[in-house]
């Protein structure tokens, strides 16, 4: 039976945020999610945050932390994609993508730190991709910042564990979402050719691979990427 907890998952209002906090109150954690929009899953305190601003996510920490206690487990999961051939990106799609994707993980990362060094426990959780090491056409800046959260947590390993905090990567391969559900059937098809368990994931299983990784039995797992991708980036 895992310890209950109190968890904060970024950009939690849909696709593998929303599964990752149902997930979280499922085992009965105390969970809150931080959205631009929207509402986290039942069961969740929602929180407004936007992760490109430092003070907005301090703000969302203290509401959090008035409500539910201080934030034990994190997962930075919030992200966009701005794709397009480097050719044509503009310097505006690249730092944006990487001020949210990376940026957002290191400003969510370093305010529940303060909390956890003082508890000398912490989780912290990284959603990377599995083009972060595999890589994706038209997708330079997206990649760049999914890549980086590996260098991020491996550092942050080598900073905190000895304080009972782990720092680990989840990267998963292609996930049934409204993101995937847009794409052309042929296109999906093809996708399927190449991953191994021939399907697409489902968040679920995205969430239970995270869930696992914040639990008291993963407690000597840190700096570790996890691939959640049915074998598609196999070499990690």
């Amino acid at each position: 039976m895992t310890t209950p907890r109190t968890v904060l998952v970024t950009g939690g209002n849909r696709g593998i945020g929303f599964a990752i906090a149902e997930e979280f109150v499922a085992q009965g954690h105390r969970v809150a999610v931080t959205a631009r929009s929207g509402q986290g899953p039942e069961g969740t305190l929602t929180v407004v945050a936007d992760v490109t601003d430092a003070a907005s996510v301090d703000a969302a920490f203290t509401a959090v932390e008035a409500e539910l206690g201080p934030v034990e487990v994190v997962v930075a999961n919030a992200g966009i994609t701005k794709d397009g051939l480097l050719m044509r990106m503009t310097e505006d799609d690249f730092t944006s993508v990487v001020d949210t994707n990376l940026g957002g993980a290191f400003r969510v990362v370093k305010r529940a730190s303060k909390g956890m060094l003082k508890a000398r426990f912490g989780r912290i959780v990284l959603v990377s991709s599995v083009v972060g090491l595999l890589g994706g056409a038209g997708q330079a800046n997206y990649s760049a910042s999914k890549a980086a959260l590996v260098g991020f947590a491996r550092s942050l390993t080598r900073e905190v564990g000895a304080r009972g905090i782990t720092a680990n990567v989840v990267a998963p391969g292609f996930v049934e979402t409204d993101m995937t559900a847009v794409l052309p059937e042929e296109q999906q098809a093809d996708y399927k050719k190449s991953i191994p368990a021939g399907r697409f994931g489902t968040a679920a299983e995205v969430a239970k691979a995270i869930t696992w990784l914040a639990s008291d039995d993963a407690g000597y797992i840190s700096g570790a990427v996890v691939p959640v991708d049915g074998g598609l980036g196999m070499g990690h």
